[in-house]
């Protein structure tokens, strides 16, 4: 257990300092290569963004080693204390200060996840659980929020427009994560039936999309705005996917799930504060004009 949860922590710093690096990486480059190619294609030959991804690389190999010693449950809540690492990272980066409404708001996310995952301590499942209609139904439905999201972020600015674009990315990420269950579940059985099942490239069309948005997101506004979204999005999709297609099952009833609920409220807020903080949106505007 002891080797889980510093594992754990240490994929949670990795996490914070590769998602800096691809925020300030991406933040400098002009709003027209938001949601394009154009974007990666630069970006790929960025070496202070590539450092960031090969730390993510890194990041998911301690993942992986705490998830061979500890429950998801455990590891999950406390990956995300990357958020308690990143976000006063980033502002130092920036040469900012980060005063008690900045840190309410990183604390009420990161603490509200954490809550929530651990109330709800989501578990089992079967990969091969689902048919194709309900996995139409949830790629439709999917679609529809990225869709939705994307289009709100058209009308917002500042630090909302990045996040309506981490929605859009948790989301495409949180089924990406679905999608690499179904993948490696029929990997057991060979390669052959993972290279003829259609979930083995809808994972890479999903893979590459995700981090387009990730990326956009970054782009279009600070870390806090961006990462905060993004890790609330990616475990709230995953494990309700989870639940429709492989029959997951979730910790219920009274006081647990308003334990959830509550976890969830708290992260709603804190991501609001976060959003409408001045020294936040300063963050992203000194490096918008060059500045750092």
């Amino acid at each position: 257990m002891g080797i889980a949860v510093l594992a754990s922590l240490a994929a949670g710093v990795c996490f914070a300092v590769a998602g800096v690096l691809q925020q300030w990486a991406a933040a400098a480059r002009p709003d027209a290569e938001a949601l394009t190619a154009r974007l990666l294609g630069h970006l790929a030959r960025d070496r202070l963004w590539l450092c960031g991804i090969g730390l993510a690389v890194v990041a998911y190999g301690f993942q992986s080693l705490a998830l061979a010693f500890g429950p998801l449950s455990l590891v999950q809540p406390l990956i995300v204390a990357e958020l308690v690492f990143a976000v006063p990272l980033s502002a130092r980066l920036h040469r900012l200060r980060l005063g008690p409404r900045e840190w309410s708001g990183t604390l009420a996310v990161a603490a509200g996840l954490a809550l929530a995952l651990l109330s709800a301590r989501p578990r089992g499942g079967d990969p091969r659980e689902a048919g194709l209609l309900p996995w139409l139904l949830t790629v439709g439905v999917v679609g529809a929020v990225v869709c939705g999201a994307l289009a709100a972020g058209r009308v917002l600015a500042g630090p909302w427009r990045a996040s309506a674009t981490a929605l859009a990315a948790g989301a495409v990420m949180g089924t990406q994560s679905v999608l690499l269950a179904a993948t490696v579940d029929r990997l057991r059985h060979g390669l052959l039936p993972a290279l003829a099942a259609w979930q083995t490239y809808a994972l890479v069309v999903a893979s590459v999309g995700g981090l387009l948005l990730i990326q956009s997101a970054f782009q279009q506004g600070p870390l806090a705005a961006s990462m905060t979204v993004l890790d609330a999005t990616e475990p709230v999709v995953a494990v309700t996917v989870g639940m429709l297609l492989f029959d997951e099952a979730v910790r219920t009833g009274w006081p647990v799930s308003a334990v959830t609920v509550a976890g969830l409220a708290l992260v709603a807020a804190g991501i609001a504060v976060l959003d409408t903080s001045p020294v936040i949106a300063a963050s992203h505007g000194r490096r918008r004009d060059g500045g750092g």
